[in-house]
């Protein structure tokens, strides 16, 4: 299976949950939308009509209940721009802390375009803790865990919302 990703990251989780999964580093133009679903189809559908082969590719956000979805599938540029110290600054002196990762894989064949979606519910947390994973890993805490995803990175490839969009690929594709 061909994963079209330049984070190293993604492409470490997706080996350990889906198994033999080969790596493709092209350009995917990511148009933009409200929708993870709409940008994963579509970057699925470019990359499959670049390669001429199955492939698939991930688009993932995190929302925040109390800022009304943000950063949402905006996630990567608000990482880049503001970081975690920037969320967890709009996050100061809210009561509702409630957030959720969503995830959204893109599948394309010769004969199909199917995307898979995961979901993780949570909170964020006052401050960053722990050192594994990536992203917002560190400030967001799953519902009945007491750890990040940065703090329990077995939690998380068990958990995440990653790890349930990847594993309703995996079934799609009848791999066991």
């Amino acid at each position: 299976m061909l994963f079209v990703t330049r984070n190293r990251g993604k492409l470490l989780e997706a080996q350990q949950i889906i198994g033999n999964v080969k790596n493709s580093t092209i350009t995917v133009p990511e148009i933009q939308s409200d929708s993870l679903t709409e940008i994963a189809a579509e970057s699925a559908k470019y990359a499959y009509e670049e390669l001429r082969e199955p492939c698939f590719v991930e688009d993932s956000g995190l929302f925040v209940h109390d800022l009304k979805g943000f950063p949402g599938p905006y996630s990567h540029y608000a990482y880049d721009t503001i970081g975690l110290k920037g969320i967890l600054k709009l996050m100061e002196d809210r009561a509702n802390r409630g957030a959720e990762f969503r995830s959204v894989i893109g599948y394309a064949n010769a004969t199909e375009v199917k995307t898979f979606i995961g979901r993780v519910y949570g909170t964020i947390t006052d401050a960053p803790h722990g050192d594994g994973g990536f992203g917002y890993d560190p400030i967001f805490i799953p519902l009945k865990s007491a750890k990040t995803f940065a703090e329990d990175l077995e939690q998380k490839n068990k958990l995440s919302h990653r790890a349930i969009s990847m594993k309703a690929l995996k079934t799609h594709l009848g791999y066991s």
